[in-house]
């Protein structure tokens, strides 16, 4: 019994630990090289090591009680870490459900950016874009703003990007659109675009909706809150189930990340 444990537990690791490490290097060979992508693939490639040369590494950590409790506690360090990204989870879900009602009246909008692939929004993007439009009709007094600078290999920023697809596919005129094109950053994003609503006499202190996709609310409306924003309404864009879950593994390494960095 014990035998079969320890064979599903190692092809358990290796599948794990191989779809973790695919869907990060993806990630990275598109120029998204950050906290969120690297320490997931160092942990999917642990992952495949421990379920690929189990034995060779139990042998190894056996033969040195030093090792051999490194070894312990670094798995007792993986459960707990694996019970704060539970508690992550729980707290986002939390996020995205208060981010699913619907909006009240604001004085701007904001649409965050999420990357162009040749000139176009990227799937992710587009779904933000798409859940804005309506919010931006149904409020045409509040100021409209695409937030997004010029990504590595792109010659247009992405906040014109965004802009030109809220006018083609939503009939939203340019002329309606205010542009953010210098930010590469979520915290980016808001700081730069504090600078547009000043000059449009929108202080932060109103209430201000905040365009996102639904993994990233917990960590925008921290960020918004540090930064000033005092009543900022976040309004979730949906992410796709194929992409759901990974989505919200490398969220909350992000997370951690602007933790780390002073964001919020």
């Amino acid at each position: 019994m014990a035998k079969k444990l320890l064979i599903i537990t190692r092809v358990g690791l290796v599948v794990i630990g191989a779809v973790i490490m695919v869907d990060c290097a993806v990630l990275m060979t598109v120029g998204k090289i950050n906290f969120g992508t690297v320490v997931p693939f160092l942990l999917g490639s642990a992952f495949v090591a421990h379920g690929i040369f189990w034995h060779a590494i139990r042998k190894f950590t056996r033969q040195n009680p030093f090792r051999n409790r490194l070894w312990y506690t670094l798995w007792l360090l993986f459960f707990i870490w694996l019970i704060s990204f539970g508690l992550f989870i729980f707290s986002l879900q939390q996020q995205i459900k208060k981010s699913s009602q619907p909006v009240s009246e604001v004085a701007a909008i904001i649409v965050l950016g999420s990357g162009t692939i040749a000139g176009k929004p990227t799937p992710t993007l587009a779904q933000r874009l798409d859940t804005a439009a309506p919010l931006i009709k149904a409020q045409p007094e509040a100021l409209a703003l695409t937030s997004g600078g010029i990504g590595m290999g792109q010659t247009h920023s992405e906040a014109s990007i965004m802009a030109r697809y809220l006018h083609e596919k939503h009939g939203i005129a340019l002329e309606h659109i205010l542009q953010e094109g210098n930010s590469t950053s979520t915290a980016e994003n808001l700081i730069y675009s504090q600078v547009i609503l000043a000059a449009k006499e929108v202080p932060i202190t109103a209430p201000i909706a905040i365009v996102t996709s639904d993994f990233h609310t917990i960590r925008v409306a921290a960020i918004a809150k540090h930064q000033g924003y005092q009543r900022p309404i976040l309004l979730a864009s949906p992410t796709p189930l194929s992409i759901r879950y990974n989505a919200w593994f490398r969220e909350y390494f992000a997370f951690v990340s602007g933790w780390l960095f002073g964001e919020y």
